[in-house]
């Protein structure tokens, strides 16, 4: 496959990890050389957790984003070959695509282009899933609580995730460019090579190891380029960097990144075996992978990704270089909070009052083995989350001073035992949200839940 350029083997250019991430301009050209029969690329995740889905925002800024939606549309249509864009606007909810949508119509303007268009779009109706639930189509992805009539209703946003059906469907259509919202990090680029006859568990792990550009790569990055070759029942992966090689170790270890289990891999409409699959150094910077089965599931099942909203949230940050503060510091901790809920009589079912401790326990939380180890220093966030942004202000504001001023075993000083890097000291963040829907809907066509806008643009 080294050197292909028959129709027998599919080409594929992954530019970047999420788009708006950039990516070099030179490995990029690189890529293009190899005449890839598309170009793909995942816009977003739901890494960044559930706020972005709820507000209706993107986390990718919206310039860094255009940059490379002009190189990509501009290459796409001068090679005549699809672009393909999934989870547009970083969520692929409805302002998410719309989002992106506004972007690549800007685009268009500017480059002075003409091409067929398909806008997938992938958020749902409550009462969609409401009555799935009621005709019980959806279960449990996972520890879940079963989900609720009542958790639906508190949903400001729903979105499934689509498989690669919809993106076919779209591209059979005639589409030169197709831009989706929420869907599977593979789709996008199994997608192109499932039109194509190619075998879809193939497809499909090719599709997991692009998914996040160079990554995959040794030194990984998720701002760089990565190219797949696909042929009959194996593909091969190389990075467009020359500084960069793809190693057996890199990309079975990328086969792994976020799977539980690390021979089966579920997705859309059934799951990835990996029993027999093997991993070849081609050469010092390819991999050649074999013997990837997709399994369909008895039935298709499409996940559901929803959000409610919570409150609001204040945060103070601090440090504490003190020894007798840090060494007093769970004691001091639990008399703010009671202190603090105490003072306003808020009911603490509808206020959260939190502390993060770094240099203690701050990343693991209670999960930290460490619990011998005096910290020098500390870095000290106050969060406080209410019902409001006025009642969450405050309650950061009376924790944070109750605690700069606090009395404990050994302190010197009545004032200055907490310094603070930012002035205002207390930093309203707005909206909180947290996902109420993480579970399966039962369809019976793939497509179902995901309609086709087509345009000339």
């Amino acid at each position: 496959m080294r050197q292909d350029r028959t129709s027998g083997v599919t080409r594929i250019l992954s530019p970047t990890a999420i788009l708006g991430y950039g990516f070099p301009v030179r490995s990029f050209r690189e890529g293009m050389r190899r005449r890839p029969h598309v170009i793909a690329v995942d816009a977003g995740s739901t890494d960044p957790g559930p706020y972005y889905l709820g507000a209706g925002v993107a986390f990718t800024d919206r310039i860094a984003v255009k940059r490379d939606l002009r190189m990509l549309v501009e290459a796409a249509l001068s090679e005549k070959i699809p672009l393909v864009i999934g989870t547009a606007g970083g969520s692929g909810g409805e302002p998410h695509l719309q989002r992106d949508l506004e972007l690549l119509l800007e685009v268009a303007h500017e480059l002075r282009v003409h091409f067929q268009l398909a806008v997938v779009h992938a958020q749902l109706d409550n009462d969609r899933v409401l009555k799935a639930l009621r005709l019980g189509q959806i279960s449990e992805l996972g520890p879940v609580p079963k989900l609720t009539e009542a958790a639906i209703g508190a949903s400001v946003r729903i979105v499934g995730q689509m498989g690669p059906e919809p993106l076919v469907q779209a591209l059979e259509s005639g589409a030169e460019i197709v831009l989706a919202g929420r869907a599977y990090d593979p789709a996008v680029f199994a997608a192109v090579p499932l039109t194509r006859g190619c075998r879809r568990g193939p497809a499909v792990h090719l599709g997991k190891i692009l998914e996040c550009g160079a990554i995959a790569a040794a030194p990984g990055s998720g701002s760089d380029c990565l190219f797949g070759y696909l042929d009959g029942e194996s593909f091969e992966v190389e990075p467009l960097d020359p500084e960069r090689r793809c190693t057996v170790t890199s990309v079975a270890a990328h086969t792994l990144y976020e799977k539980s289990d690390p021979l089966l891999l579920p997705g859309p409409g059934g799951h990835l075996d990996l029993t027999q699959s093997s991993f070849e150094q081609v050469d010092a910077g390819r991999v050649r992978v074999c013997g990837s089965r997709f399994v369909p599931s008895d039935g298709y099942f499409v996940k559901l990704e929803g959000v409610e909203k919570v409150g609001y949230r204040t945060v103070s940050i601090a440090g504490c270089r003190d020894p007798f503060m840090i060494a007093a510091i769970d004691e001091i901790v639990e008399m703010v909070a009671q202190r603090a809920l105490d003072s306003f009589d808020v009911d603490a079912d509808q206020c959260k009052l939190s502390f993060k401790l770094y240099g203690k326990d701050g990343v693991m939380g209670r999960l930290e083995p460490s619990r011998d180890h005096v910290p020098l220093e500390l870095g000290i966030i106050i969060e406080a989350v209410a019902q409001t942004q006025q009642l969450a202000d405050m309650l950061c504001s009376y924790a944070r001073s109750t605690m700069l001023h606090c009395s404990y075993p050994g302190r010197v000083a009545t004032g200055g035992n907490l310094a603070f890097p930012y002035s205002p000291s207390d930093l309203p963040a707005g909206e909180v949200y947290r996902f109420s829907i993480y579970h399966l809907m039962a369809v019976k066509d793939p497509c179902e839940l995901f309609p086709i806008d087509h345009m000339e643009v």
